[in-house]
């Protein structure tokens, strides 16, 4: 196989190919924890392609927590299974391309307007303090892999008043925007309502796994989302070390779709 213009004979990018394969591998169980990743050089000969290719395919699938890569030691599977970090401000994006699907992300809605008591408390700030309310849907292939509800202070983040949000999700917009100083998880399972279930496409109060998030920037609070996800898809785990230490605990959301 040679490389044209960087796409495989389905139409893939090669590098999209080329992490699909290696996360099918690992998801599948056929390469176990530790199994090391064949070398770039030898991904090369087997794809026909460049080191830069294969690169940018190892690359993406460090970050979402599938394989470690070591200099000179090469490249090992993390997990039995596709990892993207909770407790980190990550784009779900990277997690859906580490799974080798086709990421999408559809706006189900967007609404300027002041917060309400319950919006106010859950963003920490007075009631009234104008707010942009968004609900998204994040899509792996053709199944959707997560819904989004999130609030948006706009004495935080005024530009977010004229972001019509249609062609980029809110979390990575915001990312390159604010310069978040802390955040706060909440993690729990919880019954999918009506307007999830149905974004899911979940039956009423099927089970779903819920990550909430608050950031601040200084003092000032930035952003709440509540982040859903079909509770038979994922699960979580976390590593710990020991207090003081400035990685003291990192928990990683495992999603085995």
């Amino acid at each position: 196989m040679t490389e044209t213009a960087n796409q495989s004979a389905d139409g893939r990018s090669l590098h999209s190919r080329i992490q699909s394969d290696i996360a099918d591998k690992i998801t599948s169980g056929a390469w176990a924890p530790g199994h090391r990743i064949p070398f770039e050089h030898e991904l090369t000969q087997q794809y026909g392609c460049s080191r830069m290719t294969v690169n940018k395919a190892l690359t993406v699938l460090a970050r979402a927590g599938l394989i470690e890569r070591h200099r000179r030691a090469g490249s090992f599977v993390k997990s039995r299974q596709s990892e993207a970090a909770v407790l980190e401000i990550h784009d779900i994006r990277v997690e859906v391309e580490a799974l080798g699907l086709e990421y999408r992300y559809v706006l189900a809605s967007r609404r300027r307007h002041a917060a309400d008591e319950a919006e106010a408390a859950r963003l920490g700030i007075a009631a009234g303090e104008p707010v942009v309310k968004l609900a998204c849907v994040h899509f792996a292939g053709e199944r959707p892999f997560c819904h989004e509800d999130r609030l948006v202070s706009l004495d935080a983040v005024p530009d977010a008043g004229g972001e019509a949000f249609e062609n980029t999700a809110p979390g990575p917009w915001l990312l390159t925007r604010v310069p978040w100083s802390a955040a706060e998880h909440r993690i729990m399972a919880d019954a999918a309502g009506p307007v999830v279930a149905a974004a899911l496409g979940l039956k009423p109060d099927a089970p779903v796994l819920v990550v909430e998030r608050r950031t601040w920037s200084g003092e000032q609070p930035v952003t709440f989302v509540r982040l859903s996800y079909p509770a038979g898809a994922h699960a979580l785990v976390a590593r710990f070390a020991p207090a003081g230490d400035s990685q003291a605990a990192a928990t990683t959301m495992i999603s085995t779709r």
